[in-house]
């Protein structure tokens, strides 16, 4: 693949934090650790490896080998798993739901970013070894978020009518036939077709719960790269997060401090919108088909929408007795998953980012220390076919990041007969009201707020004529904004990042086996760059 890359900020879809963090905007500063670079892992190793109890190591061996029961490792993995033992082991960590059949192109992203980077600490710290880490969320409850994958346009959805709530990594794949059928019918003949169509139906037909079906699929994906898949939803790793979970019930400590780095986050910048805001409890209560908020309530605590009571002293034993019980929200997970886990780096896209940048004072209230946060590789893969169009046009990739409507008048400005750009009519206006201000300071300043009133009139009427004369020429110009539309469209489907909408199975159609080590190469996850890739 032929790599270009523009920046995030050049894109148009990156928040103006997440920006302003790849920039290493001082404003920033506050509300992370150390910024990711090779020689800033350094000083991580050794925060992590002063903190991290052994102990835990051999606790997480164990649980992950009972967790891979019947499936098949390849050697990486294999030698991965019992190298978590070891005190010169150090892990990388990328989260995603068990979105069906993968979900959104980018969750291959964030796990090539995630092998990439642990191949590339291993070469600046040689006597270290470092492991890939994918985390299932299997305890997450918004099924409506998974259930589907788009192909070519279509929105293949699975509508189980045995789910009624709780934790998605339970659920069984029992209905997902006719989903695996509607996905044959859409792929076309051949090699890559049938590799698909098998890896589904292994992944979905023959297994019987979500997470098994999730741990496969990503596994044959990428296990030959050594990715390691955790699932959270483990009673034994849930026992070393019963004096954290204490601490966020009965101290409310997560609020306390996430609320604090919210309220500085607003402090900062107008621009910095907050991702997640903190519950006073931060767990829901998983139990046979449920998973809702704790809530304190009347000297008690409930579960919502539930008959579910406890005292204090009776919540203080469940948690003691059934801490597998207790599931972490969107700001306790990140917590739970540094507790178990010897880990360096958190991987993650935009929105991911930008609530971990409120948690370092919760962090450091738990005595955790907190992650390097680093972005994961954002791409937009081009095939030769849409280059050509886009040369046809005499346009660049890059130019089709501009917003749909401002592409479009770029490149009727650009191939009208006619100038439409106004600018030197408004640079004359300028100067002969230039000489209108000098006139009135000179006879009546009163009349300055006259001549003002009819600069600001004549401006618009000239941004008026010059909008009106674009339309028409966009009218006269109609094939040529077609086909700048179609191709935008193309592109960007719904006007949204390619990443965000394709499934991996339609790149897989045309590109077959040699997709995923392409990536391997093209992705480099230090590299704070949007990547267009041309195949």
């Amino acid at each position: 693949m032929d790599v270009d890359c523009i920046s995030y900020k050049q894109t148009g879809y990156f928040s103006q934090l997440i920006c302003d963090y790849l920039d290493q905007n001082e404003r920033v500063r506050p509300f992370y650790n150390r910024y990711p670079s090779l020689k800033n892992f350094e000083a991580q190793i050794e925060e992590k490896q002063k903190s991290f109890p052994e102990a835990n190591r051999s606790i997480l061996y164990e649980s992950l080998r009972n967790q891979y029961k019947g499936t098949v490792t390849g050697k990486k993995t294999t030698d991965n798993l019992i190298r978590l033992k070891e005190p010169i082991t150090f892990t990388v960590v990328t989260g995603h739901q068990l979105n069906l059949f993968t979900g959104p192109l980018y969750f291959l992203y964030k796990i090539v970013s995630t092998i990439n980077l642990t191949d590339a600490l291993k070469k600046e710290y040689p006597k270290y070894n470092f492991v890939p880490i994918y985390w299932m969320a299997t305890e997450d409850h918004d099924f409506d978020e998974i259930n589907y994958f788009n192909f070519k346009g279509k929105k293949l959805q699975w509508n189980p009518d045995s789910y009624r709530g709780g934790a998605v990594g339970s659920l069984s794949t029992e209905g997902l036939q006719e989903v695996f059928e509607a996905f044959s019918n859409e792929l076309e003949g051949g090699k890559n077709a049938d590799y698909l169509k098998d890896l589904f139906k292994k992944a979905y037909l023959e297994h019987d719960t979500l997470t098994a079906a999730t741990r496969y699929l990503a596994n044959e994906l990428f296990g030959e790269y050594g990715l390691v898949i955790v699932d959270g939803d483990d009673v034994e790793l849930k026992k070393l997060l019963i004096p954290y979970i204490k601490k966020d019930i009965f101290e409310n400590t997560s609020h306390k401090e996430v609320s604090k780095a919210v309220k500085l986050l607003k402090e900062t910048s107008d621009e910095y919108g907050v991702q997640v805001n903190p519950r006073e409890i931060n767990y829901f209560y998983l139990k046979e088909g449920i998973r809702e908020r704790l809530i304190e309530k009347d000297g008690g605590y409930t579960v919502n929408d539930t008959d579910i009571r406890f005292s204090k002293e009776e919540l203080n034993k469940e948690i003691e007795a059934h801490a597998e019980r207790f599931s972490p929200n969107v700001i306790a997970r990140p917590l739970y998953q540094e507790v178990i886990l010897p880990n360096l780096c958190y991987i993650g896209g935009g929105g991911e980012i930008a609530y971990w940048l409120e948690l370092k004072s919760m962090f450091e209230a738990m005595d955790i220390p907190l992650p390097t946060l680093l972005l994961r590789n954002s791409a937009l893969v081009v095939s030769e076919k849409t280059k050509k169009k886009t040369e046809k046009l005499n346009l660049k990739i890059p130019d089709f990041f501009l917003e749909q409507n401002n592409l479009i008048n770029k490149k009727i400005r650009e191939i009208s007969n006619i100038n439409i750009d106004f600018s030197p009519q408004k640079e004359l206006l300028e100067k002969q009201f230039a000489d209108l201000y000098e006139l009135a300071e000179q006879t009546d300043r009163s009349f300055l707020g006259a001549v003002k009133a009819q600069e600001i009139k004549q401006k618009k009427g000239l941004d008026k004529l010059e909008k009106r004369l674009l339309k028409a020429q966009r009218r006269k110009l109609k094939d040529h904004v077609q086909r700048v539309t179609e191709l935008r469209n193309e592109l960007f489907p719904n006007e949204s990042l390619q990443e965000r909408i394709l499934n991996f199975s339609e790149l897989y159609s045309d590109l077959g086996e040699g997709f995923i080590p392409r990536l391997l190469d093209a992705l480099k996850p230090l590299q704070a760059d949007f990547i267009i890739l041309e195949h």
